[in-house]
């Protein structure tokens, strides 16, 4: 609270201001505040909005939820960059006297008792006239002679006062009392890929088929780059790649992650560094940097763009560990300590230890994000961002935002939820979450509630499986389960992602209990068939291309904030809508969580939205029409669909 009047619970305010709130350009973003002052005078507020560059706009704010002196606007960034907005409250003395006048007009008093309340009005339109276009004058003039005119009825003196004409130019010029500003808040404003972003994961590597003889032979950039018209056929627009440097051959892992590799195993590539080079370098197996820039010049042909990962740890023989052994832990015994997540022992890796010269080690990898920014890469998978300081990834993001604002930084960090929501209150532009382990009804909606109320700062990715996990729901041979889990990852959140493999339905886990693929590719090559999996009908490349090709027809499904869930009589039914503010498009989708067998429910709608009456709507699965209404009935049949999606655009 600060001035005469209050102006509290301002949002986004991320951190008490002391982070920036999220947007992307194009994006309605919501302002609130809770504005009030004593009495019953009337209250008026706006929002200042400043954009890079100076520019600058005033936009009104209106009342929401009577009685709550809760208060709105919408702003509109259409630049990225740094924004920032004030909430501002006056007291609004011609609203007060119009309310007053016309209950006392209405109450039968006469001009005797209303004198002063009439002059009080002529003088407030006499206030307008003077700070107003010189044009208005007239007429706000002859307003302000009308209540004045004693020969004229009280009640025609107050309607003349009161015109639609009088009550615009007085609202373009309204007068302000007791003005109060509060404090100025900050949005980061990205672009539009930050919010809505279909991804698909695969190891280049992966890409080089068989020999003769059925062994897979080692993938390079160009037969990667033949990959490419496949996915961006299937609707994805951003190309996920595992670390592309060279891997350390000290300590390599074997297949399973086994302790003995052979000459011919080829290791994680999150071990990360060799003689051939670091961070800054490719493997010599995948090509050359050369080879990397035709991959990515092929992939912004097709329309994709490329995330590469960066995966801040080295193998034993990376080059920083003979230059820089101050960057490591280093054991009583003088070795230097490999990565551990007890009981999971990592020997190829070594962690970097941030809080030995850290001086040197931050401007070294800022020196590697932009040397491939240099490169074209404007996206960032960040492995295992919540093992390293805080202010490193506040200084690191905000060190090159300032100079390419359009690089996005995805955080991949299955961790505890204050550091989740606080690595993207430091500037992460994305979220892996938690959706992974979210399987009800029940765990869908409490969770995607969540979210959309984290929505100002943390940007959910929706990535159905990794490298790293298997989920539990996927480990049978049942192709309903992974449709059904496309289908609420693409239909919930604006972003979201697959991993190579999800397509083929590749279910086989290393161990019962455990999330880990057996002969997991982080170990070895695994060439698949795609070609022939679609062929044979064993493939997902269908429904995942109509998933995609859903999203990028209906603006609704591109962001988070206007979901909302709906009732269903059936535990295996799962109901939700989103509305696109700026078009009117809407999308209501209903999701069956039982692939195993068809299920039929009631759905029941908000009447106050979002469906304005019974509607002919078209489901975007079948191509069929049907009638909709506040409550209808809908089974899903998952030898047809796991999914109803029923779109339509509210006036």
């Amino acid at each position: 609270m600060g001035g005469r009047l209050s102006i509290d619970e301002v949002k986004p305010v991320i951190g008490h201001g002391e982070y920036p709130a999220k947007s992307v350009v194009g994006e309605h973003l919501p302002v609130d505040a809770t504005i009030w002052r004593e009495g019953h005078d009337a209250v008026g507020a706006a929002v200042r909005w400043c954009g890079p560059g100076g520019t600058s706009a005033e936009i009104a704010m209106t009342a929401v939820d009577p009685g709550t002196d809760r208060w709105q606007a919408v702003v509109v960034p259409d630049r990225e960059g740094p924004w920032t907005f004030q909430v501002i409250a006056w007291s609004d003395p011609w609203a007060s006297w119009r309310h007053a006048v016309l209950a006392k007009v209405e109450a039968g008093q006469g001009a005797e008792e209303l004198a002063a309340e009439l002059e009080l009005g002529a003088r407030l339109l006499e206030r307008v006239a003077r700070s107003g276009r010189s044009a208005d004058r007239p007429e706000l003039t002859r307003a302000a002679e009308a209540l004045r005119d004693p020969r004229t009825p009280v009640r025609l003196r107050v309607r003349a006062a009161l015109t639609d004409r009088v009550e615009r130019l007085v609202a373009a010029a309204a007068p302000r009392d007791l003005v109060t500003e509060g404090p100025s808040y900050q949005v980061e404003v990205d672009r539009e890929r930050a919010l809505f972003s279909s991804w698909y994961e695969f190891f280049p590597r992966s890409t080089g088929g068989t020999d003769a003889a059925g062994r897979p032979v080692h993938g390079t950039f160009r037969t990667a780059a033949r990959e490419l018209t496949r996915v961006a056929a299937m609707g994805f627009d951003v190309v996920y790649l595992p670390p592309v440097h060279p891997i350390g051959a000290v300590n390599r892992k074997g297949p399973n992650n086994s302790l003995t590799a052979g000459p011919e195993d080829v290791g994680s590539p999150w071990a990360v560094g060799s003689a051939a080079g670091g961070h800054d370098a490719v493997h010599p197996e995948l090509g050359t940097l050369a080879d990397f820039d035709a991959f990515l010049f092929e992939a912004g042909r097709l329309g994709l763009e490329v995330a590469l990962d960066l995966a801040l740890q080295c193998a034993p023989d990376h080059p920083w560990v003979a230059e820089h052994p101050e960057w490591f832990t280093q054991l009583p015994d003088g070795s230097i300590a490999f990565a551990e997540n007890p009981p999971k022992k990592y020997q190829d890796i070594y962690p970097l230890n941030f809080d030995r010269a850290p001086g040197g080690l931050y401007r070294e990898i800022l020196r590697v994000v932009e040397f491939w920014a240099e490169r074209g890469v404007r996206i960032f998978r960040v492995d295992n961002p919540h093992t390293k300081p805080p202010d490193f990834w506040h200084w690191l993001i905000r060190t090159v935002k300032s100079t390419r604002p359009d690089v996005l930084f995805l955080a991949e960090a299955f961790t505890r939820p204050a550091v989740l929501h606080g690595l993207a209150r430091l500037g992460f532009t994305q979220s892996y979450t938690y959706f992974t382990w979210r399987d009800t009804k029940e765990e869908l909606t409490d969770y995607l509630t969540e979210l959309v109320g984290d929505a100002d700062f943390l940007r959910p990715n929706f990535f159905v499986n990794t490298p790293d996990i298997l989920p539990r729901g996927l480990q049978r041979d049942d192709p309903g389960a992974f449709a059904v889990r496309a289908a609420l990852a693409a239909l919930l959140s604006p972003s979201w992602g697959v991993y190579a493999g999800f397509e083929l339905m590749e279910h086989q886990v290393l161990a019962s209990g455990g999330e880990e693929y057996l002969d997991s590719e982080k170990f070895q090559l695994r060439p698949r068939d795609f070609a022939a999996a679609r062929a044979e009908g064993r493939s997902l490349e269908p429904w995942l291309t109509v998933l995609n090709g859903i999203r990028r027809r209906h603006p609704a499904l591109q962001q988070l904030r206007t979901l909302r869930f709906h009732p269903v009589d059936s535990a295996d039914l799962i109901a939700f809508s989103k509305t696109d503010p700026a078009t009117g498009d809407t999308v209501l989708c209903v999701v069956t969580l039982d692939p195993s067998r068809p299920t039929e429910g009631t759905v029941t709608l908000d009447p106050a939205g979002p469906l304005p009456g019974r509607l002919l709507v078209t489901d975007e699965v079948t191509g069929e029409l049907r009638e909709l209404g506040t409550s209808f009935d809908v089974k899903v049949d998952p030898d047809r669909t796991v999914a109803h999606i029923y779109s339509w655009r509210n006036s």
